[in-house]
């Protein structure tokens, strides 16, 4: 039996880490504005890992909770995607020209790609089947830019 120690201490430090991001980041002014971002990319996140995961496109071989219910991994849909959204929504450069944003959109998803692909390549956490990274880099692409137009359209009075 494999214990996973690894695989646990990764998650580990995704949550430390994850809940640093947001007691560093996120200002009182806007936690508002991080829940519903926090909420929306975890609908989001939870649709896409459903139907991945479901149509045997990715696994997850180490699932710390809900194994025998819920086959999708609750740390990356739930905790890790959603996080570093509320980051890229609240960070996001509004005011500059299209260029900037459309770089911004590429790092924030390519830096994302990389750690996941580095996450496959040495753990045990994920394990693609009929899946490739630049489909992870398009689907998280495409979750940003949803999890940003619903941000800006809730938020349009604060404006």
């Amino acid at each position: 039996m494999t214990s996973y120690r690894k695989e646990k201490a990764i998650i580990f430090c995704i949550y430390i880490i994850n809940a640093f991001l947001l007691f560093k980041f996120v200002p009182k002014d806007k936690i508002r504005h991080a829940s519903v971002a926090f909420l929306f990319k975890q609908m989001i996140t939870w649709l896409f890992g459903l139907v991945v995961v479901e149509r045997k496109l990715i696994s997850y071989p180490y699932r710390p909770f809900f194994k025998g219910t819920y086959k999708a991994s609750f740390c990356f849909e739930y905790v890790f995607y959603p996080v570093l959204s509320v980051i890229f929504n609240l960070y996001y450069p509004e005011k500059r020209n299209g260029l900037i944003k459309t770089l911004y959109h590429f790092i924030h998803a390519s830096i994302i790609t990389a750690l996941e692909v580095l996450i496959l390549k040495y753990t045990k956490l994920i394990r693609y089947k009929k899946w490739n990274w630049y489909w992870s880099f398009i689907t998280i692409w495409f979750s940003n830019f949803l999890s940003h137009k619903f941000y800006k359209w809730f938020f349009k009075e604060d404006s």
